[in-house]
């Protein structure tokens, strides 16, 4: 089973520090590095200076979610004396894993490529998070130019306007997810080998390539359709395939009906009131097809008579599922999210809840659901370097001549 590990990770942006916030969650100990710099120039990380600010001029309330929880060093590891002090930490800290998500043209020129890391560590874990993988190593891709570029962007959206990219960045999320999973199971099948055996592994992440393994219910129809248009165009709020999928208006907002079989449909048209949708031509999906933009206006109008909830209570009576279009102050008060916040406290100590975990890991709840708040840039110099042996006149030098 695996234990604590250590995890190495040079990183900014979203991608990767989603990825490495899933490890420490596990109770791993991760540590981010950043180039060395000072705060009022937005030295490192530019999302340490995205949105509110929360007490210093560093720990922006874009950048905290990721990253509590962790240390952070900075390396200037365009500098000799930096990829050698790199190369120290791993075998002082005893790294399992290092991880990256610049571009692959750059991992030479930094000293951070897997054959170079590998010969300080013969077990290490190497991970890099890129827009193409090695394929294209020196085109860089943010997520709303990748969601267009993966059709993301084409498919959303109303079918007359403009297309719109998804309202959360989906392709940093996945390639995170992607990431933490590999790791994870790189680390299994080295725990599985003989000794003499366990040599690390190289895993590069494609975020196009994890972004279109999302298409499985787009790309295999080219194969069954002469026309691309025939499927694939943008359709608001509806379900391309199955009918009376959409949101309608109600009374006090807007509700989202999700019924995916004729079973179902069966059920709704045959509840007190809704019996005018009971046909026999809309008995299946196929002949519901056919006839849904007036299903659709049948439905809109039905629900307008309803308060959101009462819609929806007869809907969970009849067994079907229908949400409301919460905002995202409304998703914070569902009790069964708002119970398993992930909490941190700002450096004027105000205690804040930030967002969920995917599964309540059994260190978040030995923990109560309490991290510490996202480090600062290279607020952990100091200790780590003397961790691995260094003495204070040694760290005064690194950072004199511009290392850290």
């Amino acid at each position: 089973m695996l234990g604590r590990k250590t995890i190495l990770s040079l990183e900014q942006a979203l991608a990767l520090p989603y990825a490495t916030q899933r490890f420490v969650q596990l109770g791993w100990r991760v540590i981010r590095i950043e180039i060395p710099g000072n705060e009022n120039d937005n030295a490192g990380d530019p999302n340490r200076y995205i949105g509110a600010e929360t007490g210093y001029h560093d720990l922006h309330s874009y950048y905290i979610a990721p990253n509590i929880g962790k240390e952070a060093i900075t390396i200037n590891l365009k500098s000799t004396e930096g990829k050698i002090l790199l190369q120290r930490l791993i075998r002082g800290l005893k790294v399992d894993v290092f991880m990256c998500n610049t571009l692959p043209v750059r991992y030479n020129q930094l000293g951070i490529d897997f054959e170079t890391l590998s010969k300080v560590n013969p077990s290490l874990i190497w991970c890099g998070i890129s827009a193409f993988g090695k394929d294209e190593p020196d085109k860089p891709g943010y997520d709303p130019a990748l969601q267009a570029l993966c059709g993301f962007t084409y498919l959303t959206g109303e079918p007359d306007r403009n297309p719109v990219p998804c309202g959360v960045p989906v392709i940093d999320l996945k390639a995170g997810d992607e990431a933490f999973i590999q790791v994870i199971l790189a680390m299994l099948e080295l725990e599985h080998r003989d000794n003499e055996f366990k040599n690390g592994k190289e895993i590069n992440i494609s975020m196009v390539q994890c972004a279109a393994s999302w298409l499985i219910t787009a790309l295999p129809q080219l194969n069954f359709v002469s026309d691309e248009s025939e499927l694939f165009q943008r359709s608001g709020n509806e379900h391309r395939s199955f009918i009376p999928c959409n949101i309608y208006p109600t009374k006090d907002g807007f509700v989202y009906l999700a019924i995916g079989n004729d079973s179902q449909w069966a059920r709704f048209a045959s509840y007190p009131g809704f019996e005018s949708f009971s046909t026999d031509k809309r008995k299946t999906n196929a002949g519901r097809m056919e006839e849904k933009n007036l299903i659709y206006s049948e439905i809109g109008n039905l629900t307008q008579g309803y308060l959101t909830n009462e819609f929806i209570e007869i809907c969970n009576a009849l067994g079907l599922s229908a949400s409301p279009v919460n905002s995202i102050k409304d998703v914070a008060e569902i009790n069964h999210i708002r119970k398993n916040f992930i909490k941190t406290i700002l450096p004027d100590s105000k205690p804040v809840s930030l967002f969920p975990p995917s599964h309540n890991t059994d260190f978040l709840v030995n923990e109560n659901f309490n991290l510490k708040l996202s480090p600062r840039l290279g607020e952990h110099n100091f200790n780590i370097l003397q961790e691995i042996g260094l003495n204070s006149d040694e760290i005064e030098q690194l950072k004199a001549n511009r290392v850290i």
